[in-house]
């Protein structure tokens, strides 16, 4: 498209858009080739609309969707909720391609109550109205079976799959299966139970499904009251068996007070690169939660969270059937629906219910992301860099790290070791030992300094790649003696953090920047985690390197000092002697019986200074 045709586009769709009146309604949005790309909802429509071309628009996905639009349509309507829901069915209808994207592609398992003569109840994935009512879709599966189960050993629907008419009822066709005789059916099929308690049952199955436990409850209780006035016993005991299993579910299944007749509960959080949105919906009734869902939306443009919760509402209370006047929600929303309060509770059982509904949410965005990770392992690895680049404000990804640790006893055997992580994963074949050879006594600082600027030193004169971040293992102490090497001495342009160590000697710190600040960090968070790992790793590597050279000394004999004779001859005279004391103490002869005359000669004048008498000692001879 060329500059002229582009600027009559623009001119077209703002006479379009100057026309447009100041009433609530939707909009949509044309390509070229007269396709609906995107559907808006709005209070005022010119005011809204007009945003979209505005010079000082600066969002990259607006301006994108704006460059697409060749032509723009809208519908008037009276309030703000027909607004929303014709927004909400012309998606559904058309699709757009810059809609938010409801991601569902999961088939949940469901509850079917049968339009036949005697209805059955069962769990189905299969919806097809013209065969009975459809209860759910449930996403744990655990909850539909409780309901199955309680309904099953309360009510006692049939199992069988007969096509049972009254007809063959009244003449005997058929005959008591099993199910009766385990007392699992109360056998309708043969007339030992009647049409009209049948159907009384299901009527109650129903209003449990629907979460009116409390009402059938109440039902069970009257009616086993009534029997007992009958003095019908043991109709009134067979009663008061099913209230007590229905009270027995009640109090398991209510996590709030039943005082909370109907209200819908909607949460929404978003992942950490702000493109998609998890909203979970729950929907309590007489203090039950009978509806737990979360559903993932994928953003095309810049919505806010607002803008994705008011599309799902309307949405996910149709595909649920909530029927809810009262609305709990996280945050307020400035759009009204007709006879229904929004809610933003403070305190109380609705608080707990919005938290519960979070906690949800944020448990179902943590379980998509370790389903994405386990079959993606690098973009944890990437996630992870990507969190660390952000917390620390660094201009590239911190793909190459090193970190450094100090060991000695008292400034004996001092040493230090450096490893190297690539991509968050250890990279052993960079790993360095280092002697300390300057520093005398025990100066971590020092020690510190010597091993940096030998390390950094030496891949300068190589030319090899430098790393992306130094982590220290210290506070600002070590992090500034660091600083002085690579920044002041050694002119490089480094990032250097550091791990603190609190009183009991756990790292719960982060330090990072000059002057060093504290960088906010949860301690639990995986980005910590793998920090304390890289930590864990430098202090093991340098403990054992420290560990192996104090061996080397302990296992230091005084028969390695002596020059002209091998193991093989050590292992001979400890084997005789027993001790380095009896050695010292032998004389030329048994020395000599041992491992002969010139080597015994060796051993004797290197503790026994030789007399002008005495022979000269074994020297090797050099061709």
């Amino acid at each position: 498209m060329t500059k002229e045709e582009n600027e009559k586009r623009i001119s077209h769709l703002k006479t379009i858009v100057a026309s447009m009146p100041g009433k609530p309604g939707s909009y949509q949005f044309y390509d070229k080739d007269n396709t609906i790309i995107y559907v808006g909802k709005a209070k005022n429509l010119k005011n809204r609309v007009s945003t979209y071309f505005h010079k000082e628009v600066d969002r990259f996905k607006t301006k994108v969707l704006v460059s697409k639009v060749h032509n723009i349509s809208y519908t008037v309507v009276n309030t703000e909720e027909d607004a929303l829901l014709l927004e909400n069915s012309l998606i559904k209808k058309y699709n757009p391609r810059y809609n938010v994207l409801l991601k569902d592609g999961k088939t949940y398992a469901s509850i079917c109550v049968t339009n036949e003569l005697f209805p059955r109840i069962f769990k189905t994935r299969t919806i097809n109205k013209r065969t009975g009512t459809y209860y759910g879709p449930y996403s744990h599966i655990s909850t539909l079976y409780a309901l199955l189960d309680i309904i099953k050993k309360i009510h006692k629907p049939r199992t069988c799959h007969f096509p049972i008419t009254q007809e063959g009822v009244n003449n005997g066709k058929y005959k008591a299966c099993l199910e009766y005789h385990i007392k699992n059916c109360d056998a309708p099929c043969i007339g030992k139970q009647s049409y009209e308690e049948y159907q009384e049952n299901i009527r109650q199955a129903k209003e449990i499904l629907r979460g009116n436990t409390r009402h059938v409850s109440k039902i069970l209780y009257e009616m086993m009251l009534k029997k007992a006035e009958e003095l019908k016993f043991e109709e009134a005991e067979e009663l008061k068996k099913r209230y007590l299993l229905l009270d027995n579910f009640c109090a398991k299944s209510e996590v709030v007070s039943y005082s909370i007749a109907d209200v819908d509960v909607f949460s929404i959080v978003e992942d950490d690169s702000h493109n998609t949105a998890f909203i979970n919906y729950m929907h309590v009734k007489n203090g039950t939660i009978n509806q737990s869902f979360t559903f993932e939306y994928k953003r095309k443009l810049e919505e806010s969270n607002e803008d994705i919760l008011l599309s799902a509402i309307p949405e996910i209370r149709e595909r649920f059937k909530s029927t809810a006047k009262e609305i709990i929600v996280p945050f307020a929303l400035d759009w009204q629906l007709r006879d229904i309060l929004f809610l933003i509770p403070q305190r109380g059982d609705k608080k707990r219910l919005l938290e519960l509904s979070e906690m949800n949410c944020k448990q179902y965005k943590f379980d998509r992301l370790k389903q994405s990770e386990k079959l993606n392992p690098e973009q944890k690895t990437v996630r992870l860099m990507k969190e660390l680049q952000t917390k620390l404000k660094l201009d590239k990804l911190p793909y190459h790290i090193e970190c450094f640790d100090n060991s000695n006893i008292s400034g004996s055997d001092a040493v230090a070791g450096c490893v190297v992580f690539k991509g968050m994963k250890p990279s052993k074949k960079d790993y360095r030992k280092y002697n300390i050879k300057t520093v005398v006594g025990a100066d971590d600082y020092a020690s510190m300094q010597e091993v940096v600027r030998r390390r950094y030193k030496r891949m300068m004169e190589e030319g090899v790649a430098l790393p992306d971040l130094i982590i220290t293992d210290g506070g600002k102490g070590q992090m500034s003696v660091v600083r002085e090497v690579v920044a002041d001495e050694l002119g490089l342009d480094i990032a250097i953090a550091g791990l603190a160590k609190n009183d009991h000697h756990r790292t719960n710190e982060l330090l990072f920047g000059h002057p060093v600040e504290v960088v906010g960090l949860d301690i639990k968070s995986e980005l910590f985690h793998a920090l304390t790992r890289i930590q864990d790793e430098v202090h093991r590597y340098a403990i054992t390197f420290h560990r192996d050279k104090r061996s080397k000394h302990a296992l230091h004999s005084e028969l390695d000092d002596i020059k002209g004779i091998g193991p093989k001859t050590k292992e001979a005279l400890m084997q005789h002697f027993k001790s380095v004391k009896r050695i010292k103490e032998a004389t030329l002869q048994q020395l000599t019986e041992v491992v002969g005359k010139n080597k015994g000669e060796c051993v004797y004048h290197h503790w026994n200074s030789p007399t002008e008498s005495s022979p000269a000692p074994f020297q090797e001879r050099k061709d």
